[in-house]
């Protein structure tokens, strides 16, 4: 029997996924073409689905790449909600701003360029976001968790894409090579972390390369 993951299956699951903006299926395909990576399909659907189902007003987003993401959350966000996305990569920093330009998306999400641990750190609205999207260095996940649990409402939701490592968490870290042993030690530690906190629920899909989905208790 085909695997609940297979590719045969994906492709019949993506059959019914509504069809994007013109300009989202652009990036899209201007990201396969230049090898930037944006959000699989299946992670686009969940995403799409949960903005539209919890209606955030305020939304913060660590890794904008070129701004696929941040783009596709305000495409189903309710009208006047606010976008806050945090990026590093110089190089693709101008791409995104002009991508967000070009969607009439400017006034409604606001890039910050720098390191996400500083820029995070000085962030003084505790609380305020009643969503956060976590697709940044994997490596660093775990650095961010306190300020990211700082900044998210009560009644927020944090989202945590690609933690799997195309399958290499389940894997002894022995079994990885030496340069991704320091990621996979700290993905399996960001994972500890968010499911036993005290303070938050967790649960972890097999959606794309692996999603975490964090909600405050009480």
């Amino acid at each position: 029997m085909e695997s609940m993951t297979g590719e045969r299956m994906l492709t019949f699951l993506h059959s019914f996924d509504r069809e994007k903006p013109a300009y989202l299926n652009e990036l899209e395909q201007y990201s396969k073409e230049t090898n930037v990576p944006i959000i699989r399909p299946q992670m686009q659907s969940l995403l799409r689905l949960l903005i539209t189902w919890g209606r955030p007003m305020r939304i913060l987003e660590v890794g904008t790449a070129i701004g696929f993401s941040a783009l596709l959350m305000s495409e189903y966000a309710p009208l006047g909600c606010r976008i806050t996305t945090i990026e590093k990569y110089e190089k693709r920093i101008p791409l995104a701003r002009e991508n967000f330009e070009k969607a009439g998306k400017a006034d409604c999400i606001t890039l910050l360029e720098g390191d996400a641990a500083e820029i995070l750190a000085s962030m003084k609205e505790d609380g305020a976001y009643d969503f956060v999207f976590m697709d940044a260095a994997k490596g660093q996940y775990i650095n961010f968790l306190p300020d990211i649990l700082r900044l998210l409402s009560p009644t927020g939701l944090l989202v945590s894409d690609n933690i799997l490592q195309d399958g290499e968490l389940i894997e002894s870290k022995y079994a990885v090579i030496r340069r991704n042993r320091t990621i996979h030690n700290r993905m399996r530690e960001y994972l500890y972390q968010l499911t036993h906190c005290e303070g938050l629920e967790t649960t972890i899909l097999p959606v794309a390369d692996g999603v975490a989905l964090s909600a405050k208790r009480g």
